[in-house]
C-alpha cells in the first residue's frame, strides 16, 4: 500500500521593511547591509522609487545579484501597492537563492498599507503571502537635522503626516546623522520627541546609517499588537493614505557626458535659492575624462557627491536625476539639469548685450565665459558684476 504524500511546510522568509523619510539614510544604510558580510545572510531587494527614473537600484545593483532586484515606480503605498503583491510572489519562485527579503519604500510612503500586505485579513482573503513570508522588523531611519522640521509639517486637512506614520509604526528607530546636531540637549529633545510617538521602539543613533546588521536583522522584533494599540481597525480596511499634492517628483536624463564644473555651481545657486523645498534630490553622473560614476545626494540645503563604480564598456554613458520636493518648477529644473551637458558652445559671445535675471531683468554685457564654473560673467549697467551660471533664459537672455 502506498505511503501517502507529505507536505512538507513552506519556507517562511523574514522580511525588513525599511521606511524612513526622504534623504533620512535608507539607501546608504541598504548598501551597508548588503556589503555587510558578517551576518551571512543573502537577500532579495524590492526598491521603491517615487520617480519615473531608477537611481538607488542603479548603485545598489553593485551589491546584490540584480536577478532578486525588484523596482516599482510610484508611491509603494498607495499607486503601487498590487505589484508588491507581484513581486513577493514572483521572487518567491526563486526563494532558495536568498534567506531574506528587505523592501526599502520611497520616502513620502506610508508603512501601514506595507504591512498590512502580508495579513490576509487585509489582502483580499489571500492567505498565500501570509505562509511565504514574515514580518521579521520595520526599521525607520530619521534625519536628526530635519525630522522634527518634518513631524511639525502643516499638512492639509485630509493628507497624512508620512513622517509621523513611519515613526509610530516602526520596531526600531535609527536616528541618522548626529554629527549634524553638536547640542547633546537638542538630541535628547529630538529622542523625546520620537518616544511620544513610539514610546516601545528603541532609538539607534548612528552617523551615515553606519550600524551592525545584527542590530536589525532577524531580531523578530515587528509586534502586530502594538500596532492594533495604536490603531484598532488595523487589520480592517485598507489603508489608502492620501499626500500632500503640493509634493511632487521630477527627473531627467542626458545622453552623454556632463560639465562637472557647471553642474556643481548650478546645484549651488539652487540650494542657495530654493533650498527648503527640496526634500531629496540624487543622481549619477557620466563626467567627462572620468571612469567613475559620480553619485551625488541631497536634503535641502546638504548637498554631497562621490564617485563610486565604473562605467562598463557596454555601459550607455548618461547621466540622471531625480528631485523631490514642494511647488517645484519641473521645467526651470529640467532646463538648468540640461545645460549643464559637456559642451564647448555658449550662446552669447564676450560683448554681447544680455539681460541678467537679478531678481529682475537687468541690462548689462557679457565680459567673459566659463569663469570659476560660470558660464557667464556678465556687468550691469550700473557697473556691477555677477555670473550666470548656467547658459539657459532663467539666469541671462537676449535683450
Amino acid at each position: 500500500m502506498p505511503s501517502a504524500k507529505t507536505n512538507a511546510p513552506m519556507k517562511k522568509v523574514p522580511v525588513t521593511v525599511l521606511t524612513g523619510f526622504l534623504g533620512s539614510g535608507k539607501t546608504t544604510l541598504l548598501n551597508h547591509i548588503l556589503q555587510d558580510k558578517s551576518h551571512g545572510m543573502r537577500f532579495a531587494v524590492i526598491e521603491n522609487e517615487l520617480g519615473d527614473i531608477g537611481i538607488d537600484q542603479k548603485i545598489i545593483q553593485e551589491n546584490v545579484n540584480e536577478e532578486v532586484i525588484e523596482v516599482m515606480n510610484g508611491c509603494i503605498c498607495c499607486k503601487v501597492r498590487g505589484d508588491l503583491v507581484d513581486a513577493l510572489k514572483r521572487l518567491y519562485t526563486k526563494v532558495e537563492t536568498f534567506d531574506g527579503i528587505i523592501i526599502e519604500t520611497t520616502g513620502l510612503a506610508d508603512p501601514a498599507p506595507v504591512v498590512q500586505t502580508f495579513f490576509s485579513e487585509t489582502n483580499n482573503g489571500e492567505e498565500a503571502l501570509e505562509k511565504m513570508y514574515k514580518l521579521d522588523c520595520i526599521i525607520t531611519v530619521t534625519d536628526a537635522k530635519y525630522i522634527l522640521e518634518r513631524l511639525d509639517e502643516e499638512k492639509p486637512a485630509d493628507a497624512v503626516n508620512e513622517a509621523e506614520q513611519q515613526v509610530c509604526f516602526a520596531d526600531k528607530i535609527i536616528l541618522n546623522k548626529t554629527d549634524l546636531v553638536t547640542d547633546e540637549s537638542e538630541l535628547e529633545e529630538i529622542e523625546k520627541r520620537l518616544r511620544g510617538l513610539n514610546p516601545q521602539a528603541p532609538i539607534l543613533r548612528t552617523q551615515n546609517s553606519q550600524i551592525s546588521p545584527k542590530e536589525l536583522l532577524n531580531v523578530g522584533a515587528f509586534d502586530l499588537g502594538k500596532i492594533l494599540e495604536f490603531d484598532p481597525f488595523f487589520l480592517g480596511e485598507v489603508k489608502q493614505p492620501k499626500h500632500d499634492n503640493a509634493v511632487s517628483s521630477i527627473s531627467a536624463k542626458i545622453e552623454g557626458d556632463v560639465n562637472i564644473s557647471m553642474l556643481s555651481t548650478w546645484i549651488s545657486s539652487l540650494l542657495r535659492d530654493k533650498g527648503e523645498i527640496l526634500y531629496r534630490y540624487k543622481g549619477i553622473i557620466a563626467v567627462k575624462g572620468k571612469n567613475e560614476k559620480l553619485v551625488f545626494q541631497g536634503v535641502g540645503h546638504f548637498f554631497s557627491s562621490t564617485f563610486q563604480g565604473q562605467w562598463k564598456e557596454d555601459e550607455a554613458r548618461e547621466s540622471t536625476f531625480v528631485f523631490i520636493g514642494k511647488d517645484l518648477d519641473t521645467e526651470h529644473l529640467k532646463k538648468g539639469f540640461m545645460a549643464c551637458r559637456q559642451t564647448d558652445e555658449l550662446r552669447f559671445p564676450i560683448g554681447t548685450k544680455v539681460e541678467a535675471n537679478i531678481g529682475t531683468y537687468t541690462k548689462g554685457t557679457i565680459i567673459n565665459q566659463w569663469e570659476e564654473g560660470n558660464a557667464y560673467r556678465i556687468r550691469l549697467d550700473n557697473n556691477n558684476e555677477i555670473w550666470a551660471p548656467v547658459d539657459i533664459d532663467e539666469y541671462v537672455r537676449a535683450c
